[in-house]
């Protein structure tokens, strides 16, 4: 009678008294034997004569019939005939006109053999029951009370010799119309029905045992949000974690480990998810194979390490959780992250489940978008609980920028407080690198090659042809000596006609000092304190001594301290110490949670929220960004590159 098979016509000229969201025509069953019969009329004698054996199916390269019209000539010229009719049904006398139509076609077709064994009654009760799946598939809603008495007891649900109800049809063709009339007409909606008369609740999703490509029913009801069906499937023993897709499946491998878990996560369907949850858990969950045997022990510690209890304020229940749930949650985690559901994978994190790198980094980017800031202050919170193996690229390319960017135009103290102990937590607690020395064969200094034995013309009147006059005191000095020592004394002594030098930025004693070091043989022997080197460092760059500039950057390197950070850095920043700066720079990260509670930090740092306060009137795009955020943006990721060798990958 009626089949489920749908074929449009490829014509493009559609009956006007058709809407264009009209479904497809159906086919009836012999329509479709008609068909056959006239595509391979040379085998049907079988068919036709039942002593027959049937004809023994052969492979050829030639065509038999190169005259025969091709299928889908067949399938246009019929839905035209259909059409013309009418009607939403293809009927054989709709073949038999095509055959009439079509060149090539001189055949007998076959007639209704079906009918033949039956008695009068039979073939009545079989003819009304045609005729009454007719009259409602045409779609008319003032026809179905007359066809549902023509169908008898049953009504619209009467079934026809396929098992298929006028509800059922309906639905396949997507008629939503014809749905609505049926279910005014009393069709049953109950899916139960057809589990209860023994239907597979897996679906197609089992071919003999192994896994296929379908969708099963719980999937997409679990997709589609539809919590009673869902829990109807699993009451009807549904496995809420059979598959997508089977190893060897040809689909894209972004859906390989879907689901229902899965499903639900990435259509943000938490009441779906919990449902899920509830189910008891099926006994072959618990089995492993041998590559998840291998993995075990690996897993095992970082779950009990990334795993956490739920929260006291938590509604939901959290039920256990075995090996095989927590992989189905860990995907779920991962799709809803990626089409943006921020509470379900909040949700998942407070069942157990264990964060990702990537989970985690898309659920901060929503969370920020969302300006859901409690949200962002748990997932800083939780940001150590991500192992550093797990580190990836990601994290230099995408997950630092965006902190960086957040640090920069977040007005909350406690978001700001979280992306630095994150800083802090990326940069490790292994040494900052250390100042390298400078390299001898790289200086031309005094210091660097004169003998100990100068010493005694330090300050000595005696054989001294230059004297400074430094905070009016004198100091004598020899002009062969000094002008080997750097460019600065060269220039200063040429300039000075009467062998006579006014110094007037700096003292007697930290002048003292630096020439010290240079008739002294080098700075090996120079002992200074932190506040000597920082007065010598502007000095030994201002004069271009190298050899002293690198010993004062190394005497402040080994006595930073939280209180002297941002002097020491602005010091060096000003005067070319770089390798200072750099220094400066690991340790604003390695200690940042603790320096911004330190208010010329906090202005140094973030200089254009304090000139925002300062200046109400100047929007964004007036101000410059801090620069030392994008030099320390650029330190962590070089720190990160070369720590963590998962970030280079």
């Amino acid at each position: 009678m009626h089949h489920m098979q749908r074929l449009r016509s490829s014509s493009s000229s559609i009956s006007a008294a058709r809407s264009a969201n009209q479904p497809s025509v159906s086919w009836a069953a012999d329509a479709l034997r008609t068909l056959y019969y006239f595509l391979s009329s040379p085998q049907m004698e079988s068919l036709e004569n039942p002593n027959l054996e049937p004809p023994t199916t052969t492979l050829s390269r030639e065509r038999p019939f190169l005259l025969l019209p091709p299928l889908m000539e067949w399938i246009r010229v019929t839905v035209v005939h259909a059409e013309h009719r009418r009607s939403l049904l293809v009927d054989s006398d709709d073949v038999r006109q095509t055959a009439r139509q079509l060149p090539g076609i001189g055949l007998r077709a076959p007639t209704a053999e079906s009918f033949r064994c039956l008695n009068a009654e039979a073939a009545s009760r079989k003819f009304t029951l045609d005729l009454g799946f007719r009259m409602i598939s045409c779609g008319r809603a003032d026809l179905v009370h007359q066809a549902t008495r023509m169908l008898g007891a049953e009504g619209v649900n009467t079934m026809d010799d396929q098992g298929m109800t006028p509800l059922m049809y309906a639905a396949a063709a997507g008629d939503e119309a014809l749905v609505q009339t049926l279910i005014e007409a009393g069709a049953h909606l109950d899916l139960q029905l057809l589990l209860e008369g023994g239907a597979d609740v897996e679906g197609g999703a089992l071919l003999d045992g192994q896994e296929s490509s379908a969708e099963t029913p719980l999937q997409l009801a679990a997709a589609a949000g539809y919590y009673e069906m869902v829990s109807l499937l699993l009451a009807h023993g549904a496995d809420p974690l059979l598959r997508l897709h089977h190893g060897n499946s040809l689909m894209s491998p972004l859906y390989e480990e879907m689901n229902c878990f899965s499903y639900a996560a990435a259509h943000g369907h938490r009441n779906v998810l919990r449902r899920l949850l509830l189910q008891p858990p099926h006994r072959k969950e618990d089995i492993l194979s041998l590559e998840e045997i291998l993995a075990e022990g690996v897993e095992e510690e970082q779950e009990e390490e990334d795993s956490k209890p739920p929260s006291p304020d938590s509604s939901s229940p959290v039920p256990r959780l075995c090996k095989a749930r927590m992989k189905a949650l860990q995907q779920a985690a991962y799709y809803s992250a990626e089409h943006g559901y921020l509470d379900v994978t909040v949700e998942l994190r407070e069942m157990g489940v264990p964060w990702r790198l990537h989970i985690w980094l898309e659920s901060l980017h929503r969370a920020q978008q969302l300006s859901r800031d409690k949200v962002i202050v748990s997932l800083l919170t939780e940001f150590p609980s991500i192992r550093t193996e797990d580190y990836t690229p990601e994290l230099l390319s995408t997950g630092v920028p965006l902190m960086f960017s957040m640090l920069e135009t977040s007005k909350d103290y406690v978001i700001t407080k979280r992306l630095a102990s994150v800083f802090s937590h990326c940069y490790g607690s292994s040494p900052v690198p250390p100042i390298p020395p400078l390299d001898v064969t790289l200086s031309t200094q005094l210091g660097n090659s004169s003998p100990p034995s100068h010493i005694h013309f330090l300050n000595n009147p005696e054989m001294s042809d230059v004297t400074f006059m430094v905070d009016g005191r004198p100091f004598f000095a020899h002009r062969v000596l000094l002008m080997s020592a750097s460019e600065r004394f060269r220039r200063m002594l040429c300039d000075s006609h009467d062998d006579i030098v006014h110094i007037s930025h700096m003292t007697y004693c930290t002048f003292q000092m630096m020439m010290k070091s240079l008739y002294c043989g080098g700075t090996e022997g120079l002992m200074v304190s932190h506040s000597e080197a920082l007065k010598l460092l502007p000095l030994a760059s201002f004069f271009g001594l190298r050899g002293l500039q690198r010993s004062c950057e190394l005497k402040l390197s080994q006595s930073l301290t939280l209180d002297s950070a941002v002097d020491v850095y602005q010091t060096a920043k000003h005067h070319g110490g770089a390798e200072l700066c750099r220094f400066c720079e690991g340790f604003f990260l390695q200690n940042m949670d603790r320096l911004l509670d330190r208010e010329d930090f906090h202005r140094l740092l973030l200089g254009g929220v304090s000139q925002e306060l300062l200046c109400p009137d100047m929007g964004t795009k007036d101000r410059d960004p801090p620069v030392l955020l994008r030099v320390l943006e650029a330190t962590l990721i070089q720190r990160l590159h070369s720590l963590h060798s998962a970030c280079r990958e």
